[in-house]
C-alpha cells in the first residue's frame, strides 16, 4: 500500500483539535552589485564616436543603443521567471514584473487575463509558480511517523510546514494561473426548459442530452456548457437558489478570496429517489419520525489573522429552518453576522436533499462570486484552525496549482467507494450501481499503479482549494452536472470529470493527504449526533454543600445514674434498659452475676 501513498498508520480522529503546524520563516537576500567593465567601455566609445560625427547623429546613435539595450534587458534579465504570450510561448518580461516569491508591483483585482504591452508585444501575464529560497526548511520538511497508539488507529492530523501569515500574504499571486486549451466560457440559459430528454436532470440544472454531455467534454478555447442556474441569465435571480438583491451585489464585491460554508436542513418529506435524504431522520422517544431543522451547527474559523478578518470574504449559506435557529441560538439579527461568518439566506432550494442542495455553493461558488480569485470551501460539519492565506500557499500557490483537494484517508478505488456508500446506505443502491455501470461502459477501470502520478481516485471532498480560471470553473462545472444527473455522491464521478480532461489537456487535480487536511479543518459532530450525544448523558447531580462536620466525643465517655436504661411497664425499651432474661433463657457467666465496672455519679 504504501506504493500508493497510504500509510501503514493514518493522521485524526473525530475529537482531535490540536495543532501541529509548522511555521517557518523566509530567508531572503540581497547582492550589491559592481560597475561592469563595459559601462566603463561603453562611455570611452561614445567619446570616441562625437570627435568623429556631429551632435545630431550623435544623438539619434545613443537613443538606437539605449533601445537596444533595454530591449535586449527585456529578453534576457531575470532568467527564469516568464509569462505567457497570446500564442502561449514564454516571454521574459522586466524584473518589476517578476514573481520572485517576495514583491509584487502589480495589482489584477479579477481572475480575467491581463494584457501588457511591453515594447509593441501584447503579453498575457499569467502566474506560472515560484521556489522558496534554497536551503528554506520547508524544502527538507518530511512527515514524521504517526505516533505508535493501539489504542488510536483511526485517522488524524499531520504536521505541515506553513509560512508566517504576512509572508504568504506577500506571496499571493498578481495574476492568474494559465488555463491550458480553455480560454472562455460561458453558461447555458434555458427558457423555456426541454423536460423531453432521455437522460434525466433537474429544473435547476437542466435536462442535457447525451449528445449535450459528451459535447462538453470536447474541449475547445471557448465554450458554452450546462452548469446549473439554467432558468436564469444570472445566478440567484429567480433561478432556484434565489438569493436576496441585497447579498447578491455584496457577494459581487468579494475580488479576493472566498471562504464558503453552507448549512441546510431536510425536506419535510422523502421519497424513494432521493432515499439519501432518510439517514437525517431523528427518531423520537415515541418512535416516530421527525426532521431537524439544521443538519449542522454554524462553528467559528479560529486563528485568523487580523488581515484576513479584512480581505477576506467568510460566507455561510442557510436555509430559512436554518436562519431561524441561529436567530433563537446565536443572536442573528439584522446585520446577519455570526462572528465572522456572512450569513446568507437561500430561499427556493432546488432539490429535497439537503446535501444535494449543498453541492450548490460547494461546486458552484464561482458562479456566485463571479469576480472572486481563490475560493476555500468547507463542509458544515468542519471548523476551520489556520488562516485561509497559509492554506492556499502551501496547497495551491506553493504546488503551482489550480485545484487542489484531499484524497480519502482510506479508499482510492470508486469500485470500493461504491460498495462502501451501499453498505452505509448513503444512497439508493439501484442508482449507485447504475452510474458505476455507465462509468465501466466509458472506460472506468479500478485504480491501479499504472495511474501513477495519481495517487487516488477517490476525494475526501469536504475541503476544495482552488483558483476561478476557466480549465478549474469547467471541471467543477462538468462534476456538478454528474451529481446533478446521477448520485449526490460525489466522490463516485469525481474521477471520470478529472481524467476526461487530463487526457485532453494539460491539467490535472492537486491531490493531498487527509491528514493534511485534517490539520487545518477539524471536524465537528452533525447537530443530530450531537442531541443524540447529549440524550445520552446521565444527568449532572446538584451537589449540595457537605453538612457542618460533628460535635468532638470527649475522650472518655462517662455515664450517670440518668443514662442508666431503666424498665418500662410495657416491656419496650426505650429511654431505659431492656427486660432481663429469666428461667432457662438465661445463659449463666462464669462471672456470675458480677456487676459493671460504670463509673457512677
Amino acid at each position: 500500500m504504501t506504493g500508493l501513498g497510504v500509510r501503514s498508520s493514518s493522521y485524526g480522529s473525530l475529537d482531535k483539535t490540536g495543532l501541529y503546524a509548522v511555521v517557518l520563516p523566509i530567508h531572503t537576500t540581497t547582492n550589491r552589485t559592481k560597475p561592469s567593465k563595459m559601462h566603463k567601455e561603453r562611455e570611452g566609445f561614445v567619446h570616441w564616436i562625437c570627435k568623429f560625427a556631429g551632435r545630431k547623429k550623435v544623438g539619434m546613435l545613443l537613443l538606437f543603443l539605449i533601445s537596444a539595450v533595454v530591449f535586449l534587458r527585456v529578453l534576457y534579465a531575470g532568467k527564469g521567471n516568464s509569462f505567457l504570450s497570446e500564442d502561449g510561448q514564454e516571454v521574459q518580461v522586466p524584473p518589476s514584473l517578476h514573481f520572485n516569491g517576495t514583491s509584487h508591483s502589480i495589482l489584477l483585482p479579477t481572475n480575467e487575463d491581463q494584457n501588457v504591452n511591453i515594447l509593441g508585444t501584447n503579453v498575457i501575464l499569467h502566474f506560472l509558480g515560484y521556489t522558496l529560497p534554497q536551503g528554506h526548511p520547508c524544502h527538507t520538511f518530511t512527515l514524521p511517523p504517526p505516533p505508535a497508539d493501539r489504542k488510536r488507529s483511526g485517522p488524524r492530523p499531520c504536521p505541515v510546514c506553513y509560512l508566517p501569515v504576512q509572508e504568504a500574504i506577500a506571496l499571493m499571486p498578481d495574476a492568474p494561473s494559465f488555463s491550458p486549451l480553455l480560454k472562455n466560457l460561458t453558461y447555458i440559459h434555458e427558457d423555456p426548459l426541454n423536460r423531453d430528454t432521455e437522460f434525466g436532470g433537474s429544473d435547476f440544472g437542466g435536462y442535457p442530452t447525451l449528445k449535450h454531455r459528451n459535447h462538453s467534454f470536447d474541449f475547445k478555447e471557448t465554450m458554452n456548457i450546462h452548469c446549473g442556474f439554467v432558468k436564469g441569465p444570472q445566478p440567484g435571480r429567480n433561478t432556484g437558489f434565489d438569493i436576496d438583491e441585497a447579498d447578491l451585489l455584496e457577494m459581487q464585491q468579494c475580488r479576493g478570496i472566498v471562504v464558503a460554508s453552507a448549512v441546510f436542513g431536510t425536506a419535510a418529506s422523502c421519497d424513494t429517489y432521493l432515499i439519501s435524504c432518510c439517514q437525517f431522520l431523528c427518531v423520537s422517544d415515541e418512535g416516530s419520525f421527525s426532521f431537524p431543522d439544521a443538519f449542522d451547527d454554524v462553528k467559528a474559523p479560529k486563528n485568523i489573522s487580523k488581515h484576513s478578518e479584512e480581505t477576506v470574504c467568510f460566507y455561510m449559506f442557510v436555509d430559512e429552518g436554518t436562519e431561524t435557529i441561529l436567530k433563537r441560538e446565536r443572536g442573528l439579527n439584522g446585520n446577519k453576522k455570526v462572528g465572522i461568518w456572512r450569513v446568507v439566506v437561500v430561499h427556493n432550494l432546488p432539490y429535497l436533499d439537503g446535501r444535494r442542495n449543498g453541492k450548490v455553493p460547494k461546486l458552484l461558488v464561482h458562479r456566485l462570486f463571479p469576480n472572486a480569485r481563490y475560493s476555500l470551501w468547507i463542509d458544515g460539519k468542519l471548523e476551520l484552525v489556520v488562516d485561509p492565506y497559509q492554506i492556499l500557499e502551501r496547497f495551491l500557490w506553493r504546488k503551482n496549482a489550480t485545484f487542489a483537494i484531499s484524497r480519502h484517508y482510506r479508499r482510492f478505488d470508486v469500485f470500493v467507494e461504491a460498495e462502501a456508500n451501499k453498505a452505509a446506505g448513503k444512497y439508493d443502491n439501484a442508482s449507485i450501481d447504475f452510474q458505476v455501470e455507465f462509468y465501466k461502459k466509458e472506460g472506468l477501470t479500478p485504480y491501479s499503479v499504472a495511474k501513477l502520478p495519481i495517487t487516488s481516485d477517490v476525494p475526501e471532498g469536504c475541503v476544495i482549494l482552488r483558483e476561478h480560471v476557466p480549465i478549474s470553473n469547467l471541471f467543477t462545472c462538468l462534476w456538478f452536472n454528474e451529481v446533478d444527473r446521477f448520485t449526490s455522491r460525489d466522490q463516485i464521478s469525481f474521477s471520470t470529470v478529472r481524467d476526461k480532461i487530463a487526457a485532453k489537456a494539460n491539467w490535472t487535480v492537486s491531490m493531498f493527504l487527509d491528514c493534511e487536511r485534517r490539520n487545518f479543518v477539524v471536524q465537528r459532530y452533525h447537530r443530530a449526533e450531537q442531541e443524540r450525544i447529549a440524550r445520552r448523558k446521565p444527568p449532572v447531580p446538584n451537589l449540595s454543600p457537605p453538612p457542618p462536620p460533628p460535635a468532638p466525643l470527649p475522650a472518655t465517655p462517662v455515664l450517670i445514674s440518668s443514662d442508666l436504661p431503666r424498665k418500662v411497664p410495657s416491656g419496650r425499651a426505650g429511654g431505659t434498659r431492656p427486660p432481663r432474661r429469666r428461667g432457662r433463657g438465661r445463659r449463666s457467666s462464669p462471672r456470675g452475676n458480677r456487676k459493671a465496672n460504670l463509673h457512677v455519679l
